[in-house]
């Protein structure tokens, strides 16, 4: 059993308490490799902002387990290297979908885990959810539990078709589960094609889509049931179309990708959602500069010289949304 204060971690209560109260949101940014971790970090230290560092169940498998633990670690002490005297560093399990990953997860040093439990009938989700929190509640984890289904792909997340979470349930669903935060479903969707062609409409100048707005509606209702209750939305990128630009132009084929647009997070953010959620954007920043070089540099094979420019792009994406779109700069 590790134990994530043993790690210099923290869990996400009283982040999520702050942010709620000071109207902003937490970045959540899911890594898969070290260059994402350390772009991360250093937006973090700079902004002097909390940070949630996002694992999901492939990208667990694809970093293994153990190196996860200390790469975790290392994102502490580096951060304090970077002149961050007091870290505030989530490691957070992104859509688990079983106890045993759940806690297996906890007892290897995460600070807080999420049970994805959305797709299955409602009385099993509270059951599974339940489960999972009465577990990691024993460590002082912190739990997130998902009501309604996000379309879209993302890792081993697939739905074809989103279902808006209930408000009338959620009520009952956060007293009988214990979560700690409750994801919600109110039209954002993962991957980089977040709405088909059809769902959107297009700028009669630019040509690009225009995708639909967010079910502030929804949300509204959500909080008026759960007041003060942190909420979380889950596929947050706004697909940056200079990225997807980059892309096109260096031999990429993104064809109508479009994401969430910037100003509705901001709305979000100011409300009850304390957790966004974002993996795409910099996914997408990632393979813009790694193409960038291989077709300004066909000769290139030092994975430092393509991977270093994707890990500065990356940077600056992180810093963008903590200060613009999330405004949590100033709040660690």
């Amino acid at each position: 059993m590790v134990s994530y204060k043993e790690l210099g971690l923290v869990n996400t209560r009283d982040m999520f308490a702050k942010a709620i109260k000071g109207g902003y949101a937490i970045p959540a940014f899911n890594f898969n490799n070290m260059e994402q971790l350390q772009a991360i970090i250093k937006a973090a230290a700079e902004t002097k902002s909390p940070v949630i560092l996002q694992v999901s169940k492939g990208a667990r498998n694809y970093a293994n387990p153990t190196l996860l633990r200390y790469m975790a670690q290392g994102a502490v002490e580096y951060a304090k290297e970077l002149g961050w005297e007091k870290p505030q560093i989530v490691l957070h399990l992104d859509h688990g979908d079983s106890f045993e990953l759940c806690k297996d997860c906890v007892d290897l040093g995460f600070s807080s885990v999420m049970i994805d439990g959305s797709a299955l009938p409602y009385e099993e989700n509270i059951a599974l959810s339940k489960k999972v929190a009465d577990y990691a509640h024993q460590y002082d984890v912190t739990v997130e539990a998902e009501l309604g289904v996000l379309a879209g792909v993302e890792d081993e997340v697939q739905a074809e078709e989103s279902h808006y979470t209930r408000p009338e349930e959620v009520i009952d669903f956060s007293k009988r589960t214990g979560c700690d935060s409750l994801a919600i479903s109110i039209g954002t969707s993962h991957g980089a094609y977040k709405f088909k062609p059809e769902q959107c409409t297009r700028d009669p100048k630019t040509g690009r889509l225009v995708p639909p707005p967010l079910a502030f509606d929804v949300l509204d209702a959500i909080m008026e049931q759960l007041p003060g209750f942190p909420i979380v939305l889950h596929g947050s990128s706004s697909v940056p179309q200079e990225y997807v630009d980059m892309i096109n132009q260096y031999g990429g084929k993104l064809p109508d990708a479009v994401g969430i647009p910037e100003e509705q997070l901001r709305k979000a953010s100011k409300s009850a959602v304390c957790k966004i959620n974002i993996d795409s954007d910099s996914r997408l920043a990632f393979t813009a500069a790694v193409r960038k070089v291989f077709a300004e540099k066909p000769g290139e094979f030092d994975p430092r010289k393509y991977c270093g420019p994707a890990r500065d792009l990356m940077t600056e994406l992180y810093k963008h949304k903590i200060i613009n779109v999330l405004g949590s700069d100033g709040k660690a």
